[in-house]
């Protein structure tokens, strides 16, 4: 071979190398199943479109602009504070860009780039001449709450709070219960039988009261909420993964594997819980809607995020208190509704893929 080929040789990447594993069989059935149910890929592909844009919250409602340009030099407001005497202002507090003496001083002089809504989730717009709540206009597209805030913000931001922390509380939960149902169902005797009565008395314990407690002893918030939840919602998926471990368990490829003297850690992460699985991913969906249900009956009820953090349960409670605004009532339950049909119908989508029966058919 000569140098030149060489040379080019080394200097290019294997690309058999940097290819992805293929699927395997069982795989790629399950994905033509998924793909076949047209309305979970809608679905899915929606929620994606929904969730990646309420990630970007603040690059769509915003009162700080994404780009200025004052006196030949660049600011970005929307990621960093700067005084006001920045922009030839009169104190070092962090700019107001809402205020006319601050956009004033600054366009004459630059320019201003603001994003599709000029309102926060808590930005009240103090420049309506209607009182709170104000019908939807051009300037608030879905109208103002009974304290003036912008609704489309406040539902922007509210929506990917209550994903987030949906998200979180799936995986958590998944995680713990994951875990329990699988060291009763293969260790089994004492073990299964303490966890079982474990759980019948921890799942008899009334949630609602907990929360209460929880509340008027410490402000409840994010986290707070995330553990409070947790503590209860852990038990969901250890029936199912105990039943599938306990199935497995007397296989007799597992037996094989003891025969070898595998560890049970081993055994049960490698030969035990990829059978167990399916079931948690098939009812991973159902549960992020239940979390998400949780949260927004909190906020609902007043239990949840602190006051004026955004949530789609603080907006039908403005709803409910607010009869006379309809369209606070209307757009939370819109919302919420879309939000959860789109999960239930990705959950039957993922539901089909995993089963056997409907695998076979299709």
């Amino acid at each position: 071979m000569s140098i030149r080929g060489l040379i080019s040789r080394a200097g290019r990447p294997d690309v058999r190398r940097l290819r992805l594993p293929p699927l395997s069989p069982l795989a790629q059935r399950r994905l033509a199943v998924f793909r076949a149910n047209r309305r979970g890929v809608v679905s899915l592909w929606m929620f994606l479109a929904l969730f990646g844009l309420s990630l970007g919250a603040e690059l769509i409602a915003n009162d700080r602009p994404l780009l200025v340009r004052y006196d030949g030099a660049f600011y970005l407001p929307v990621v960093r504070d700067y005084p006001e005497t920045t922009f030839g202002g009169l104190f070092p507090t962090p700019a107001d860009y809402r205020d006319s003496f601050v956009r004033e001083a600054i366009e004459a002089k630059g320019w201003i780039v603001w994003p599709l809504v000029r309102y926060s989730a808590q930005t009240v717009n103090r420049d309506t001449s209607t009182p709170f709540p104000s019908p939807p206009s051009w300037e608030n597209p879905l109208g103002t709450d009974d304290q003036g805030r912008d609704v489309f913000a406040r539902l922007l931001y509210g929506f990917r709070l209550s994903v987030l922390f949906g998200l979180m509380l799936t995986i958590t939960s998944s995680a713990v219960g994951v875990v329990a149902g699988a060291v009763q169902g293969y260790f089994g005797g004492l073990i299964d039988l303490l966890g079982q009565r474990f759980l019948e008395i921890w799942g008899g314990l009334p949630q609602l009261f907990v929360l209460i407690i929880v509340a008027s002893l410490i402000q409840p918030g994010f986290w707070t909420l995330l553990l409070v939840l947790l503590l209860f919602s852990w038990t969901s998926l250890v029936g199912l993964v105990r039943a599938e471990v306990l199935r497995t368990r007397n296989f007799d490829y597992v037996r094989a594997a003891r025969a070898l003297g595998l560890s049970n850690t081993r055994i049960v992460l490698r030969h035990v819980l990829p059978n167990a699985m399916v079931a948690t991913l098939t009812f991973a969906p159902f549960l992020l809607s239940g979390s998400v249900t949780a949260l927004t009956a909190l906020d609902f009820l007043g239990l949840g995020m602190p006051p004026g953090a955004p949530s789609l349960g603080e907006l039908l409670r403005a709803g409910k208190e607010n009869l006379q605004a309809p369209w606070l009532g209307l757009t939370g339950f819109i919302v919420l509704a879309s939000l959860l049909t789109l999960l239930v119908f990705i959950g039957e989508a993922v539901r089909d893929a995993f089963n056997p029966r409907q695998g076979g058919r299709r």
